[in-house]
């Protein structure tokens, strides 16, 4: 057992968890490859949130099957398996599956791993919860460049009508807060110049009388690095923390925040807890204490039941907001989730309507792009092929630059000369 390959998908929350199972398996010896035929470990780690992700899965494990060695160990985790259903399927289907797990116990991976090569007995193991069984801190094996995760908490409790995630994911669980101050202090003082905090609601936080906000606060440093973090609900990002983004050294100038729809009836069934006024209201905070900001969200289009008037007024709210960034998706439905049971809209008038919104979003990120060409931004510096940098700029844009000097992990006073689309270029000054 020399060589592993993790295929992963889904969200950063998963990127980070392979980075951890890349971690137990580098603590066995194991190197890391790139291609599955030259893998003596396969690991799929896998996601559910829509049901093209499970079916895009069956078609890589076709593939992996034909190519793959005889005698490598192939291994299914994630939120897909969490599902006991899925799992039992998944082992009926694809017999080929050597060790299949669930969210909960993927820290174990390495004791089922040894199980198997020692006594070659299939496993099929998916706790309901972390209750079930001693779970293990996993040190990661970080493959995110100058960018470093960091969990503070793990599931979910607002069990919105079209998401599988507290049912894969758990009730939520919060980390003590001292362990994740260890952890960033420790990743700033490795070299990273990025953290990163993961949660399914970071903004729900909360470990003895400290909340999200409070945590964001011992976090700030006189050393140079950002500090992001992911995803918030706008039920419960509060004013409180658009203060701390004007006055902090450390927190990157965007926010990423998921309004899902602009229409009030469409928020209810989607049982997301706020009006658009209430989201507009926040927006309007930040703005006003951090102007520069740059604003990113999710939009679901679709929604069962979802009217034109509906989708027209997502649009106005695109309008008004005006994000640098938007993440839009066709709703897909999920079984076990109360949406899956609403009445259904026909595929053709779902591609239509996000046609539209693609557009019109094409339209306002190209738009905020043309009005930076002149302005002078902070560069973090990801990528350098030659004297080419890559990186972003504080309200979250990608910019490229040419220098000589700079390196990755720097970051860099540059002046925008041009746009392209949503990308920016400029020159170091």
């Amino acid at each position: 057992m020399d060589k592993y390959c993790i295929q992963t998908y889904g969200c950063q929350m998963n990127v980070h968890e392979s980075e951890k199972i890349a971690g137990v398996l580098q603590a066995r010896g194991m190197t890391a490859c790139a291609d599955v035929a030259d893998a003596d470990v396969i690991v799929l780690n896998t996601c559910c949130v829509r049901e093209t992700a499970e079916t895009k899965i069956y078609g890589h494990l076709g593939r992996i099957k034909s190519a793959k060695k005889r005698d490598a160990v192939l291994i299914v985790c994630g939120c897909m398996t969490q599902r006991s259903e899925v799992a039992q399927s998944l082992v009926k289907r694809c017999p080929f599956v050597d060790i299949v797990l669930g969210t909960f116990n993927q820290s174990l991976i390495g004791d089922y791993l040894d199980r198997f090569i020692h006594t070659g007995v299939k496993t099929v193991d998916i706790w309901r919860s972390e209750k079930d069984g001693e779970l293990r801190d996993t040190p990661p094996a970080r493959t995110s460049g100058i960018n470093a995760w960091v969990n503070i908490m793990y599931g979910c409790n607002n069990f919105c009508t079209y998401c599988i995630v507290p049912y894969v994911r758990g009730r939520e669980r919060c980390r003590p807060i001292d362990d994740i101050i260890s952890d960033v202090d420790g990743l700033i003082s490795s070299g990273y110049k990025q953290i990163t905090l993961l949660g399914q609601n970071v903004n729900s936080y909360k470990w003895q009388d400290k909340k999200f906000v409070d945590l964001l606060k011992m976090l700030e440093s006189d050393k140079k690095y950002r500090l992001k973090f992911m995803t918030s609900h706008p039920k419960d990002i509060s004013i409180e923390l658009a203060d701390l983004f004007a006055r902090s050294n450390n927190l990157a100038h965007s926010l990423h925040l998921p309004v899902q729809s602009g229409s009030d009836r469409i928020l209810r069934e989607m049982n997301r807890h706020y009006t658009r006024d209430e989201y507009f209201r926040k927006i309007d905070a930040f703005r006003a204490a951090v102007p520069d900001i740059g604003l990113s969200s999710d939009i679901m289009v679709g929604f069962p039941t979802e009217t034109e008037d509906d989708f027209m007024q997502t649009l106005d709210l695109v309008d008004r907001v005006k994000y640098n960034n938007l993440f839009m998706f066709i709703y897909s439905r999920r079984s076990g989730t109360p949406a899956d049971k609403m009445p259904q809209l026909d595929y053709k008038t779902k591609q239509e309507r996000i046609d539209r919104l693609i557009k019109r979003q094409f339209e306002i990120s190209k738009a905020i792009a043309g009005d930076s060409v002149g302005k002078t931004c902070e560069v973090l510096v990801a990528e350098k092929t030659g004297s080419k940098c890559y990186g972003k700029a504080q309200n979250d844009a990608a910019v490229t630059f040419d220098n000589e000097t700079a390196t990755v992990g720097d970051f860099v006073q540059v002046k925008i000369t041009s746009a392209v689309n949503a990308n920016l270029k400029g020159e170091a000054i």
